[in-house]
């Protein structure tokens, strides 16, 4: 799907979160941001506004400028951490999980607590920057979704 409205963000999809806490990416983000190819991603909290979470990879976060949240978080950064495990960081928290290479990832219950989802939502993915993209939970966009007229893919 393009953009709602002219010049607003740009939304690939909806993921709902299944009842076994798996949620599928939408096809296009994964193929733009080549989320399976490393078999994990991580995953950091969003804004206070959008909830949910933004998804990014090792390939895509460590060169970038803001490669110093794997640098100054060694343990995050070679996987150390448990899988599912958020490491706070400079005001947002920051973990990693497996991915398939259709992708697919699986939530665990701490962590839809800690993010404070629940099974059902539906997230919106938008193209939030080249580093990565965001499964947004709440906030205008998801509220302008249930009203756009034009055709918004579901996963």
């Amino acid at each position: 799907m393009p953009q709602m409205n002219k010049g607003g963000k740009f939304i690939f999809g909806k993921s709902q979160i299944q009842h076994d806490l798996s949620v599928c990416f939408p096809t296009q983000a994964v193929a733009e941001y080549n989320a399976g190819a490393e078999g994990k991603v991580f995953l950091f909290t969003g804004s206070k506004v959008t909830g949910g979470f933004c998804v990014t990879r090792k390939g895509l976060l460590e060169p970038s400028k803001l490669g110093h949240i794997l640098t100054d978080n060694p343990n995050l950064q070679n996987y150390h951490t448990a899988e599912g495990e958020f490491v706070p960081y400079k005001g947002r928290s920051y973990c990693w999980v497996s991915i398939s290479e259709n992708g697919v990832i699986k939530l665990n219950q701490e962590m839809m607590k800690f993010l404070d989802l629940q099974i059902g939502m539906e997230l919106l993915s938008i193209r939030s920057s080249n580093i990565a993209f965001t499964m947004g939970a709440r906030g205008i966009l998801l509220e302008k979704s249930y009203s756009y007229s034009g055709t918004i893919e579901k996963y």
